[in-house]
Formats: structure tokens, sequence, C-alpha cells
């Protein structure tokens, strides 16, 4: 949801409106043809058509006059003239139609109530992502801080969604927080429908982060338990929707947000980012440990900085070499991806335009091809329900 409220409603209260002043027909030839073309109309940021979600009680007919009444989700809905705009440019294009009237409203409680309840599949508590979920879950982890974690994270988020997965993505680095800056959407901020978060989107990402919710200068210093909470509630309050995959950038190291990722989702699997150098590869080993130790599945290594491509075509080792090589062989997975260094990838983090979107630099690439090996490989069954029984 990303425009301002529509001018045609300027009380912008949650009043509902009268019923078509016109008292135009809803079993009329038009007003059916206008409701089927409002299936394509979705709401950008739960990500479902309009009709699906009760926001349309109400279309009529007389003549060539159409009249929609169009309910929104909230009061201010950010993305109230976005919506407008859209039910009116599909009613218009529906042959016979002359005049279109478009009566915006807010739902009534018991009608948003029942919404969010349907989204959230009328779960009492607890999060969406169990272990029998057709959701993929792959935390991305390291040792040590300063290994380019997160820009791995948010490249891969991407580079997966450009294949044409839904992809969700966590800011779990509650201290660090660098994700919303990286995907270019530090100054975005979500949109509460009644108990639920909806998440700002980034190249086809569905996002995140504390960085949402605090200052950008602001030092998060919490202690275990609020950090708990936190990842809990992103797990639990934020609407993702249906995801094919779901990211998480957890903070560096082994402390209280691993451990918490690791009871809350188990049957996660683990991307162990490191460089080249010996010292970050041990360290990085211990995350997986950590991981492994949880319940859950380690399934590669990353290395980043693996080389810096010198003019000639030589490359400078900067961080030294076989760091992530030994430290594959010692957790015994393989190496998914050597990124090398890159200027672009630099720049497109501070830019936040993530660098798989401009084809043929050689970190991008090698991104990309990562993210293709994860979509082909797909999920294991550890830990799901089969929904058999014996007979």
């Amino acid at each position: 949801m990303t425009a301002d409220p529509a001018p045609s409603d300027p009380a912008n209260s949650a009043a509902p409106h009268p019923a078509d002043p016109a008292g135009g027909d809803e079993q009329h030839p038009l007003a059916l043809a206008v409701r089927r073309a409002l299936e394509r109309v979705i709401d950008p940021e739960i990500r479902k058509p309009i009709t699906e979600l009760d926001m349309v009680p109400r279309v009529s007919a007389q003549g060539d006059r159409v009249t929609v009444d169009l309910r929104l989700t909230i009061v201010g809905c950010p993305a109230a003239g976005a919506i407008e705009r859209d039910v009116r440019a599909a009613a218009s294009e529906v042959e016979g139609v002359g005049e279109v009237t478009v009566m915006v409203g807010v739902m009534d409680t018991p009608t948003r109530d029942a919404l969010i309840a349907r989204l959230r599949g009328n779960r009492p508590s607890g999060h969406p992502f169990t272990a029998d979920s057709l959701t993929r879950v792959i935390a991305v982890t390291s040792g040590k801080g300063g290994v380019g974690k997160s820009t791995i994270t948010a490249n891969l988020a991407v580079a997966l969604a450009a294949r044409g997965l839904r992809v969700g993505l966590v800011d779990a680095d509650v201290f660090g927080f660098s994700i919303p800056g990286l995907l270019g959407i530090a100054d975005a901020k979500p949109t509460r429908v009644g108990e639920a978060i909806m998440p700002p989107t980034a190249h086809g990402v569905a996002v995140i982060s504390i960085g949402m919710f605090v200052d950008a200068r602001t030092a998060v210093s919490w202690r275990g338990p609020m950090l708990h909470r936190t990842v809990q509630q992103f797990l639990t309050d934020v609407y993702f929707g249906d995801l094919d995959i779901l990211l998480l950038d957890l903070p560096p190291g082994t402390g209280d947000v691993a451990i918490s990722i690791g009871q809350l989702l188990p049957h996660a699997e683990v991307l162990v980012v490191t460089t080249p150098q010996k010292a970050a590869a041990d360290v990085a080993e211990r995350s997986a440990i950590v991981a492994r130790q949880t319940g859950q599945t380690v399934i590669g290594v990353v290395e980043n900085m693996a080389g810096l491509v010198q003019p000639d075509g030589s490359v400078l080792q900067l961080f030294g070499s076989g760091g992530g090589t030994e430290a594959a062989a010692r957790l015994e997975v393989p190496v998914l991806a050597r990124v090398p260094l890159s200027v672009a990838l630099r720049e497109g983090g501070d830019e936040g335009v993530p660098i798989v979107l401009r084809p043929g630099d050689p970190a991008g690439d090698a991104i990309t091809a990562l993210a293709g090996d994860l979509a082909r490989r797909g999920r294991g069954l550890a830990g799901r329900k089969l929904g058999l029984a014996p007979r």
C-alpha cells in the first residue's frame, strides 16, 4: 500500500457508505462483468485480489453507469488512492461501461477481524512456518561480522524472486539491521491491519526488519527475552502470504537470536557465509554447529570475497584462499558458491539496488547461480507430516 488516501473519501472514516443512491441492480450484466474484472485488482500489501479480501461488498449498474462499493481494510490505508485508481481502470475497461463511480469506505470491525483470521489460517497462536508447511525456510548465518552475510542474503532473495518464486525475508540481525538499506527501502514502514503486520516489498520480496520500527540512528540494546519476542513476532504477526521460500538474515555468532531461531524453526536449512580467510572460516563453523544442535540442517557454505579480479584477468586473493573449502570439508557439506570481491556489489548495496539486477558482474552472476541451485534443490521431507495413516 503505497499511495495517499483517495480524495473521494475525504472523511476517511470507518462509517459505512450508503447503498448506491442510483438504486442500481447487482444482477445487471454490466455489474456482474465488472465484478469479474475486479478479480484482477490486487491489494499491493496483502497481495491477493480485492474481491477475495471482501473489499468489494457491492457492484451495481443502471444503464451504462456502474457503482463500485470499495471497502479498505483500515482507516488511513496508505494505498487507498492506488487501489481506487486500479478499480476505476478495471471497471472502465469492461465493454459497455460508460460512467464509473467508486464509493470508498472502510471495513467494519467484524469483517476485518474475519479477514485477518482467514489470512492467518485461523491459527489461534504460533507461526505458519512449521515443519509441515509448504514454505522452505533458509537461515543465512556466519560466525563473525563483516563477511558480507547480509549482502549475500539480500541479493539471494531478489535473485530467487526474479525466478518467479514467492520470497519473504526476515532481517533477524536486530542489533546490526541493514537489509532495508541494501534493498532500497530504508524509509519503508509496515502497515497494521488489526493484529496483522503487512510487510513492505522490494524487488518482489516481502521484507520485515526492526529497522522499520526504530530510527535508523537508534542503537538497539536488548537482552535475550526481548530479542526472542521480536523474532517470534516477526514470524507470527507479519503476514507474508503464501511463500515458496522464507530467508532469514541472522546476526553473526551463536547468541540469543540464533538460539531463538533454532527453537522456533528447528527444521530450517542453514547457509553458512564465510570469507576465504582461515580465521573467519574457523569461526563460521561454530554457527553451523549451533544450528545442528537445534536440529537444523546445514546445506552448504558460501565463500564471499573470494578474490578480486584484476584488469589483466589475474585474481588478487586479498583474504587468502581455501577457507570456505576447509570449512565445508569439516562440516561435510558442499561449497555452494564462491562470490568474488566486487566494487559493483558494494555500490549496489549503498544505492539499494541489488547487483543481481545488473547481469554481467561476476559477483552478481555467482549469487544468481546460487539462487538457481537452491531453487532446483527443493525441500527435503525431514520433519514433515506426509498425511499417511496405516490401514
